[in-house]
C-alpha cells in the first residue's frame, strides 16, 4: 500500500496533460496574435512611408513648375501646354471619377503618346508637366526641364518622365509606381482670378496671344485629392511659385 501511494492515477496525469496542453494552447494563440499584429504595423507603415513619398514628389514637381511648352510628338501639331490636365483620376473599375475626360480617351492625351498600361491598353495621363531643378550628379549632356505625367492604372499611381524635355514618337518614358491601393486622383487649379478650375489650361484665356498663354499660363495653387484604399481621401493644397 505504501509503494502504491507513492505514485500517480492515470486519471491525475490525464488532468495535468489537459492543463498543461491548455497553457500552451493560450500562449501559442497569445504568441500567434502578437506576430499578426506585428505584421499588420509593419504594412501599416511601410504603406504610410510610400504615402509621404508619393506626396513629397508630386509636390516637388508642382513646386517647381515651369512655363515652357514642349513640343508634340508629331511635329506638325501644336505644343504641349507647359501644365495640362483634365483634372480626373481613375477608380479601380476603371470608370472616370467626373465628367472630363475619361482616361481611355488618347485623342485627349498630354503625354506624346498614350502610356500602356498593366492591362495592355492606353492610359491616358491625368496631368503632365514641365518641371526644372532635374537634378544631374553624373553631369549628362541634357537639360534640367523634365517632362513627367502621372496616371492611375489597375490601382497604382504611377509616374513617368522622358529623357528628353521635347519627346519623339521614338522617346520610351521612364515608369516609376508612387503608390499602390489607389481609387482615383482628382486635380483642381487655382486660377489668378482665384476659382478653382477642374481642367487646365483654362478655356477661359482671351487676348491676342491667347494661344501663347494658354501654352505657358500656370495657376496660383494646385488641389491635389488622393482617394486611397488605406487611408481614405487626402487632400494637399500646393502653392506655384512665380
Amino acid at each position: 500500500m505504501s509503494r502504491h501511494a507513492r505514485g500517480f492515477t492515470l486519471i491525475e496525469l490525464m488532468v495535468a496533460l489537459f492543463i498543461a496542453a491548455l497553457m500552451f494552447a493560450m500562449g501559442y494563440g497569445a504568441l500567434s496574435q502578437g506576430i499578426r499584429n506585428h505584421d499588420t504595423l509593419k504594412e501599416q507603415q511601410a504603406h504610410l512611408l510610400q504615402l509621404q513619398s508619393a506626396v513629397r514628389i508630386i509636390e516637388q514637381d508642382f513646386v517647381q513648375l515651369t512655363p515652357r511648352p514642349v513640343r508634340q510628338a508629331v511635329g506638325d501639331e501644336p505644343a504641349q501646354p507647359a501644365l495640362q490636365a483634365s483634372g480626373q483620376g481613375t477608380s479601380l473599375t476603371g470608370s472616370t471619377m467626373g465628367s472630363q475626360t475619361s482616361l481611355g480617351d488618347t485623342s485627349a492625351a498630354p503625354g506624346p503618346s498614350g502610356s500602356l498600361g498593366t492591362s495592355g491598353n492606353s492610359v491616358t495621363p491625368i496631368v503632365a508637366l514641365t518641371r526644372s531643378g532635374w537634378a544631374n550628379p553624373a553631369g549628362l549632356q541634357r537639360p534640367a526641364l523634365q517632362r513627367v505625367a502621372y496616371y492611375v492604372d489597375n490601382g497604382v499611381l504611377k509616374r513617368e518622365y522622358w529623357n528628353v524635355l521635347d519627346p519623339t514618337l521614338a522617346s520610351t518614358p521612364v515608369q516609376r509606381d508612387l503608390l499602390t491601393h489607389v481609387r482615383g486622383l482628382t486635380l483642381r487649379f487655382l486660377d489668378v482670378s482665384h476659382n478653382w478650375q477642374t481642367q487646365w489650361p483654362p478655356q477661359t484665356v482671351a487676348g491676342p496671344n491667347a494661344q501663347d498663354m494658354s501654352l505657358r499660363l500656370r495657376p496660383i495653387a494646385v488641389e491635389i485629392t488622393l482617394d486611397t484604399d488605406d487611408w481614405g481621401k487626402i487632400v494637399r493644397i500646393i502653392e506655384i511659385a512665380g
